[in-house]
């Protein structure tokens, strides 16, 4: 690495990524585990790495799985029966920014503080709070725009086309939902809908609180720091990497200031002016009379 590129040492990577949703993953789940521990949640691990966590009403589980059976390296579900199907699921693909997750996973322990009114609320259009819309306003107000409306499907796409978001109108299945891509919501970025290099579902029933966490992050224009030797191609085609300079010296102090000018005007002095420290005796005083 080269001194110009040289990190702060709170930021973990030598590279910002322009803009932040094609940044992809940093490998590491446990910024977006941290804020369910916080609270207590149970975590287990089984023998091939996956991890799974439980709220203590074991209403809310969360599985963080590198060795699943697909590319869904994040499942999220929520239920108001115990025995019976997800209320609503969320899934994050395995190239996901793990700072989207982390979004997600605090405002979910957000609301799951609130208690099951909050992380279980339906959207209702009919409703301020729980409006699907506010699921969007965050995209929009970073220029995202309609993208080729079609019959069933809300679709909204970034300034450089290079991520969206659909929102499926109808009824769905609500098992496929849980296990496929055929979602109410679908998030992604990379060269289409159908390539993607990362995706996000979210069935019908997810409050739109953690929706509009979601894309509030995925929206905000701050750039992500990666490590460019683990940048996947198709980022370094598509985006902009710029180098994570070495921090600025801070502001110098009142104090500073004096100290360097008191400092000047010392060395400004002839040398015979300048007091210096003897080691010699002091000469004898003069004798008293007798």
């Amino acid at each position: 690495m080269s001194p110009q590129a040289t990190p702060q040492p709170d930021i973990d990577g030598d590279v910002y990524i322009t803009p932040r949703y094609l940044a992809a993953t940093t490998g590491i789940g446990d910024p977006a585990l941290a804020p369910l521990l916080a609270l207590g949640w149970d975590l287990r691990h089984d023998d091939l790495g996956n991890a799974y966590m439980t709220a203590p009403d074991e209403r809310v589980r969360l599985g963080y799985l590198p060795e699943g059976e697909d590319d869904g390296l994040w499942r999220i579900n929520a239920y108001k029966d115990l025995f019976g199907l997800p209320a609503w699921g969320v899934c994050f693909n395995d190239r996901t920014p793990t700072e989207f997750v982390q979004a997600f996973t605090t405002a979910l322990a957000t609301a799951y503080e609130q208690g099951p009114e909050m992380y279980l609320a339906r959207p209702d259009s009919g409703t301020d709070e729980h409006d699907p819309f506010l699921a969007v306003v965050p995209l929009l107000k970073q220029g995202w725009e309609i993208d080729q409306p079609r019959w069933g499907v809300f679709a909204l796409q970034a300034p450089d086309a290079r991520a969206g978001m659909e929102f499926t109108t109808g009824n769905l299945d609500p098992e496929a939902e849980l296990t496929t891509r055929d979602a109410r919501w679908q998030l992604w970025a990379g060269k289409s809908i159908e390539r993607p290099a990362w995706y996000a579902t979210a069935s019908t029933d997810t409050p739109v609180a953690l929706l509009a966490a979601l894309t509030q992050c995925v929206a905000d224009p701050a750039p992500l720091p990666r490590w460019r030797e683990d940048t996947f191609s198709y980022i370094k085609d598509m985006a902009q990497l710029t180098p994570i300079l070495p921090p600025r010296s801070p502001a110098p102090t009142p104090l500073d200031v004096q100290r360097a000018f008191a400092s000047r005007r010392l060395a400004a002095l002839p040398a015979a002016s300048v007091p210096r420290w003897s080691t010699t005796s002091r000469p004898a005083l003069p004798s008293t009379r007798r």
